[in-house]
């Protein structure tokens, strides 16, 4: 028989219940919502905002990181090319420029990695809080299961999917078959250009594939909203070597 008396059983209680307010607690204090708005220059037009649900104590994919704004800022700009397009935002994450892109007419499918599923189930809830609906999908980079056949994007969306060298491979792998897939599409990703643009290169070239535009992220976002970010972001659309010009 125990030795614990019916107080001391009485107190472990109150501790465990302590215990869970207190991760309860935490949970909510690591939980915030941002609001990403944009505007043209004409003081007429709307603006557009999106609320986004970011969780701190996730390591990557529940933080709104400055290429997924450099990203959405050029979508936004852009909006008249993404009306009526059908889109695909890899590694999303949060998905602030899959979420304007839906804003402004595309037809969307939000992608993470498909053993994320907290990732998966943000996207939802975010996507209910703007009311936008869009397509979730689970889909992990050189994984090739039955979701990935019937997507054919005529955009693909990443920001700072570029960020671990070991992924990139696998990274090409899905952007070429989705390319394939869709004669025509390409491939617009907001990244930091940590060192050089020489592995990416390569890669391109390995995977039949090539650069179209490479931008300064800086180079179009306003003033506001650079004033609040750091690093060397490029944006590099990306598509697939013709055979014309192989």
């Amino acid at each position: 028989m125990s030795g614990k008396s019916r107080g001391d059983m009485g107190e472990d209680k109150n501790s465990e219940d302590d215990n869970a307010a207190a991760a309860a607690t935490t949970t909510t204090a690591m939980t915030t919502l941002s609001r990403h708005c944009f505007a043209d220059d004409d003081p007429e037009a709307p603006t557009l905002c999106i609320s986004i649900i970011e969780n701190m104590k996730e390591d990557y994919g529940l933080f709104v990181w400055p290429c997924s704004v450099v990203l959405a800022e050029y979508v936004w700009q852009q909006k008249h090319r993404f009306q009526g397009a059908t889109v695909i935002e890899l590694g999303a994450g949060t998905s602030l420029p899959g979420l304007v892109a839906a804003k402004v007419g595309a037809n969307v499918t939000l992608t993470d990695d498909s053993t994320r599923l907290e990732v998966l189930e943000n996207m939802r809830r975010v996507c209910d809080l703007n009311k936008i609906q869009c397509n979730v999908l689970g889909l992990t980079w050189g994984v090739w299961d039955s979701s990935i056949f019937s997507l054919q994007p005529t955009i693909i969306l990443g920001a700072d999917v570029l960020y671990d060298s070991n992924a990139f491979d696998d990274l090409f792998a899905t952007v070429t078959f989705l390319l394939q897939n869709s004669p025509g599409s390409s491939f617009i990703t907001s990244y930091h250009n940590r060192s050089g643009h020489h592995l990416i290169e390569f890669l391109m070239r390995k995977w039949g594939l090539k650069c179209l535009e490479l931008l300064d992220g800086f180079s179009f976002l306003p003033s506001h909203k650079a004033s609040l970010l750091s690093g060397n972001i490029q944006l590099a659309e990306i598509a697939l070597i013709s055979k014309d010009n192989a």
